[in-house]
């Protein structure tokens, strides 16, 4: 499979080439063109429990579609997300990384799509409570509102709300005030995020969250 990644850093999508017998995984709706040959079939995200449960805690699509090149030729497919920002791949080798909602696009190659229980202290930060994990053998492709910056946390960091897009499942979550309870108010900084461990973290320059705060007065 040869993938590239253009309109890089703002509109990114993905151009992917599969070889004959070749497939790829990607989120419902992520399709932005294809070729008339492509074989493409929909199952749940998962499996039916895991599925729901992305859906309902996790605010990720129930479905999945897999596109398959069941012909002789090199069969062309286009991927994109729903946000504006970047996109990254991330060849997993035997890794686990779990992703906030709406990150994931696509995998590829000997990989499992899963779900993994995030705790209460991701649903009070309102990032739900489960989390879309992915590991084994191959590519995942995933999003960003804005760029995206590869990180690596050796002890605690800290991380605004709305700005980790995913993270090695080595990485704890511990939700806290950016200062004391009046400084957290008037810094406008509030509540964030306090990761510990040791391991790779993913964040976007940009936050959704943000973005809505900004634009809601405007329409009063």
């Amino acid at each position: 499979m040869h993938y590239d990644i253009r309109y890089k850093p703002a509109f990114a999508a993905i151009f992917i080439t599969l070889s004959p017998g070749e497939s790829i995984t990607a989120e419902a709706g992520a399709m932005t063109s294809m070729d008339g040959r492509l074989t493409m079939k929909t199952r749940f995200s998962g499996g039916f429990l895991p599925g729901l449960l992305k859906k309902f805690f996790g605010g990720e699509s129930l479905f999945v579609n897999t596109f398959m090149n069941q012909t002789q030729q090199p069969l062309t497919l286009v991927l994109t997300q729903s946000t504006i920002g970047d996109i990254a791949c991330e060849e997993l080798r035997g890794r686990e990384l779990c992703f906030e909602p709406g990150a994931y696009i696509a995998h590829a190659g000997q990989t499992h799509l899963g779900v993994k229980w995030a705790g209460f202290k991701s649903w009070f930060a309102r990032e739900g409570l489960f989390k879309l994990q992915v590991k084994g053998t191959g590519l995942v492709f995933f999003g960003a509102y804005g760029g995206i910056t590869k990180h690596r946390v050796n002890g605690e960091f800290v991380v605004d709300t709305g700005h980790l897009v995913a993270y090695e499942p080595t990485i704890k979550m511990n939700l806290g005030l950016a200062g004391g309870l009046v400084g957290s108010i008037t810094s406008g900084e509030g509540v964030i995020n306090r990761l510990t461990g040791n391991g790779y973290i993913y964040l976007q320059s940009r936050s959704v969250d943000g973005l809505v705060k900004y634009l809601t007065p405007k329409f009063r």
